[in-house]
């Protein structure tokens, strides 16, 4: 909560071959908006307190389409716009805390820029989010509805045990063993 750091964000970009089905896409981008409450959720200060809000599900994952087909000079433009959406500074009681750019560079070819704030993310969940990506995608390209199980848990949950697991004494021996260790 005090000032913004790129130090804090995970870009991630993928260069996506064939044809793209932008509606199943924007579906399972959707789809993952709505399941994972971290990708909706802002820090608002409340009495100098951080708290937790959530964006509405309903609102979807908020897409930037680019078509670069006709620029002469795309690759660079590419370069420039990844650069940026990852640097980008996220506002972290307005959100939301992902980034997501889809570029269109060919008829056939697509690149995805993904950038999350580390407070709502990290690579474990990312990599998560990019299986569930995968398999929404190819379930709506086909027709299907999605076909991932209700999650138990949610990022918020566990790090809210984790959080409770490394308080009091626990953290003390944590920090000491830290200590040791440097």
């Amino acid at each position: 909560m005090e000032g913004v750091s790129e130090t804090y964000h995970i870009p991630m970009t993928v260069r996506l071959l064939g044809d793209l089905n932008r509606d199943a896409w924007q579906q399972a981008l959707d789809t993952l908006y709505t399941r994972h409450e971290s990708l909706r959720s802002v820090f608002v200060a409340i009495d100098g307190q951080p708290r937790v809000r959530l964006l509405p599900a309903q609102s979807g994952m908020p897409v930037t389409w680019e078509d670069l087909r006709s620029a002469s000079d795309a690759e660079s433009q590419l370069e420039r716009m990844s650069t940026k959406n990852a640097q980008d500074p996220f506002d972290l009681a307005q959100g939301p805390l992902i980034r997501v750019l889809m570029v269109q560079v060919k008829s056939n070819e697509h690149v995805f820029m993904a950038t999350q704030h580390h407070i709502v993310s990290d690579g474990w969940s990312s990599a998560v989010s990019t299986r569930e990506l995968n398999t929404l995608y190819s379930a709506y390209c086909n027709g299907k509805s999605d076909p991932l199980s209700p999650l138990s848990i949610q990022y918020p949950d566990y790090a809210a045990w984790q959080r409770q697991c490394l308080s009091g004494d626990r953290l003390e021996t944590h920090h000491i063993l830290e200590d040791r260790l440097v």
